[in-house]
């Protein structure tokens, strides 16, 4: 077991292999559809983008609501297949490196991440109630009209994760 902390530099993410189990702590953004089309837009615009990509990690999730007391309400990974449109852009373009997710990705993104020597991990799916308990602290930064699909900067300790796809493209699936 692996443990990491946000900002992650290219020589650890160069070190991790495919399989290799992860307790991730720090800064992660979470962000689904509607707001990766924006950040898509956003940067082909020339617009700033609602957080620095480097070293930075994308989760793609959408919290319920938050009950009192709490910092997020459940989190859990949404299926990576649906951002896979907008991921290599974002990878090859504005240096996104680190996704986090569930599910297989195209044989594009695997490509993007060999190019670009990027990582995606895999988050527990169905432990949703589990995760939240990761999140220290949670606040929107962006996009906010889109609710729960908004952009949230998340701050999370030992947030359990595998690593899906490495540098090179070995992968779990």
């Amino acid at each position: 077991m692996r443990t990491l902390t946000t900002p992650i530099d290219q020589a650890t993410i160069d070190s991790l292999q495919a399989g290799d189990s992860v307790l991730l702590s720090g800064e992660i953004y979470t962000a689904r559809d509607a707001a990766h089309l924006r950040m898509v837009t956003a940067l082909q615009d020339a617009t700033p983008a609602p957080f620095d990509y480097a070293g930075n990690a994308v989760f793609y999730a959408g919290p319920s609501a938050t009950p009192p007391g709490k910092a997020i309400g459940s989190i859990g990974p949404t299926t990576a297949g649906r951002m896979d449109t907008y991921a290599p852009t974002l990878m090859h373009q504005a240096g996104l490196k680190i996704m986090i997710a569930k599910g297989e990705r195209s044989s594009e993104v695997i490509e993007a991440i060999k190019q670009t020597k990027g990582i995606y991990f895999i988050a527990v799916a169905g432990a949703a109630a589990l995760m939240s308990q990761r999140v220290k602290s949670a606040e929107v930064i962006a996009y906010s009209d889109l609710g729960t699909e908004a952009v949230r900067r998340l701050t999370v300790e030992d947030f359990p994760l595998i690593v899906a796809i490495d540098t090179h493209g070995n992968s779990v699936y």
